[in-house]
């Protein structure tokens, strides 16, 4: 099978794309679902840090006989909750991106979502997101996401 297939596919869902194009979209849909898991999992562990932080500004005596002040609850609760705020958005995006890639709409948030994952989820997200990229830059899948695309 050549690497890159220009034969145009007659299937009855989309007749822009060709196989490989269909195989690979399902490929990536699956790998976003399995980056968005891990991603929202290792976010998760940054709960931790704002459990201590709220339980610095609610119970202070359980850190012993000089309690870190109100500040460092406050700095930590903060930061834990707005690190679990990123990571956890930025699974959700990949969610949709899966989604949407699968139905092969909103072609320009499965663009940015790539880009995005290019950026701040390393190493799995760069991959998948080079790959991402590679795949929608291709002509018979621009056309396919146009072709999808709600009147």
């Amino acid at each position: 099978m050549p690497l890159l297939d220009t034969t145009m596919s007659t299937g009855s869902d989309n007749p822009v794309l060709t196989e490989q194009d269909r195989e690979h979209l399902h490929l990536l849909s699956l790998f976003h679902f399995l980056v968005a898991g891990a991603t929202a999992l290792f976010f998760s562990m940054f709960v931790i840090h704002f459990v201590v932080g709220v339980s610095a500004l609610v119970r202070p005596e359980k850190f012993g006989p000089r309690p870190p002040g109100a500040l460092f609850g406050i700095v930590f609760a903060l930061m834990g909750a707005g690190t679990v705020l990123a990571g956890w958005t930025t699974a959700i995006l990949f969610v949709l991106a899966g989604r949407y890639l699968r139905r092969q709409v909103h072609y320009t948030f499965c663009l940015v979502v790539a880009a995005l994952g290019c950026t701040c989820c390393q190493p799995l997200g760069t991959v998948l997101g080079v790959f991402t990229i590679i795949v929608l830059l291709r002509p018979s899948v621009k056309a396919a996401f146009q072709l999808a695309r709600p009147a």
